[in-house]
């Protein structure tokens, strides 16, 4: 091999190879290690051409892969859906798919904005001159306590929710756009940016009609506030409802002791 910049050539200080991941299966190529040439100086003695050229061992369609399906059910049935569908390495196992997705979900993390106590963009003036809104909106969002692995005695809540960009009647041709997101409110510290990205990846704008539906809960109230200036917030009734019910059979059981305050519970409710 030649040096580009002087044509001089270049020696071959160790042999080696590199091994490359893909859709297609493990490809190992020749990975020399060479001397760089008296031309020039340079930081180190020796380098890897194919260091340039593949600066990951991974090829990025198997990471889109891996990381979707991983989003959607375990590592585990990931990879065996990976194994019996692609022609993968057998040694491929669930810790290197938990590790790829990993890898993903850090960048992306790192790609994500600052978090804003506000997202309302522009002026009414300026929301008068947009172009009609395609569609409207319609956001649940809801919180659940999940068992931790590691202690099981103890659990942390998990805020989910779904986004719909649907259409009028009339507009069946069009499909409806759905996405949906989750993160660990007393972890995440952009959770309002993380709701604003999926409705900013559905084409929202500052004059589309949304409504956010929750079960009025503060750290879920908080974070549909100052998201659109459009914004319809509904109380999800089935929560209350649930409470409700609660204190009516509180109320059906007190009678037995106290007929007249037991009678009363079930009244007020």
């Amino acid at each position: 091999m030649t040096c580009p910049d002087y044509g001089t050539s270049l020696k071959v200080k160790a042999h080696g190879s590199r091994s490359f991941r893909t859709l297609f299966g493990t490809f190992k190529c020749d990975s020399p290690r060479l001397e760089h040439c008296d031309c020039t100086r340079r930081k180190t003695s020796s380098f890897r051409p194919l260091s340039a050229l593949l600066t990951e061992s991974v090829a990025p369609e198997l990471l889109y892969i891996e990381a979707k399906w991983s989003s959607l059910v375990s590592y585990g049935l990931s990879l065996d859906a990976l194994q019996d569908f692609l022609p993968l390495d057998r040694s491929l196992d669930v810790k290197t798919v938990r590790y790829d997705t990993l890898k993903v979900a850090k960048r992306l993390e790192a790609e994500l904005g600052d978090e804003q106590l506000s997202f309302i963009e522009g002026e009414p003036r300026a929301w008068a001159l947009l172009p009609p809104p395609e569609g409207f909106f319609t956001v649940g969002i809801d919180g659940g306590y999940v068992r931790n692995w590691v202690d099981k005695k103890h659990k942390f809540e998990v805020i989910v929710g779904k986004s719909i960009r649907g259409f009028a009647e009339g507009e069946e041709d069009r499909t409806p756009s759905i996405k949906r997101f989750g993160f660990v409110q007393t972890l995440d510290t952009k959770s309002k940016r993380r709701l604003y990205e999926v409705l900013h990846s559905q084409d929202f704008q500052m004059n589309q009609e949304i409504t956010f539906l929750s079960d009025g809960d503060d750290t879920l109230r908080h974070l549909q506030l100052e998201i659109s200036p459009k914004a319809t917030h509904i109380l999800d009734w089935f929560h209350l409802t649930m409470k409700f019910t609660v204190l009516g059979q509180y109320g059906n059981g007190l009678v037995q002791c106290e007929a007249v305050l037991g009678e009363q519970i079930p009244a007020g409710c």
